[in-house]
């Protein structure tokens, strides 16, 4: 049985390897900034490649929103050191291989085959304030994620 992770939601913790082989651990980033966390299906395919270089086309927006993205699939360190390299992604990727990430947070398949394609942002306290699942239509996340964080920026700063 999946746990579901729901807006309102504590994150929960934990840990993986990213692309430089580092362990990551995202209550290291809680309490310190928004995080913009996505789950995706595959490296090198088309819709990844996509939604990856669309995070990386607004990665400064992201930073000066006081936001980190983090993207998962089931890749392991090398294939997401590849992916890192050819399209110069400067955000964390994380290696879930065995998809216990993916099961904890509830992220559901497509067909039954295809992972699917889920963005989260969690505030800097932690809390899950929004959630966009869509297969295919990978770019809308990274609008999604900059409406939201534009909102959590207008709360925190009243």
């Amino acid at each position: 049985m999946m746990n579901k992770v729901r807006i309102g939601d504590e994150v929960p913790n934990f840990m993986l390897f990213s692309s430089s082989d580092q362990e990551f651990s995202i209550k290291n980033y809680v309490g310190k900034k928004n995080i913009v966390l996505y789950f995706y299906p595959k490296d090198n395919t088309p819709g990844c490649i996509r939604e990856a270089c669309a995070f990386r086309d607004s990665y400064g927006i992201f930073k000066k929103m006081g936001a980190e993205v983090i993207g998962i699939s089931s890749d392991n360190q090398e294939k997401h050191q590849e992916f890192v390299k050819k399209y110069d992604l400067p955000f964390i990727l994380l290696s879930d291989n065995e998809n216990k990430v993916r099961k904890k947070f509830g992220v559901p398949s497509t067909l039954g085959l295809i992972a699917g394609r889920v963005t989260y942002i969690i505030d800097k306290k932690g809390i899950v304030r929004h959630m966009f699942s869509s297969q295919f239509r990978p770019t809308k996340h990274i609008d999604e994620a900059k409406e939201v964080l534009k909102k959590l920026e207008d709360e925190q700063a009243t």
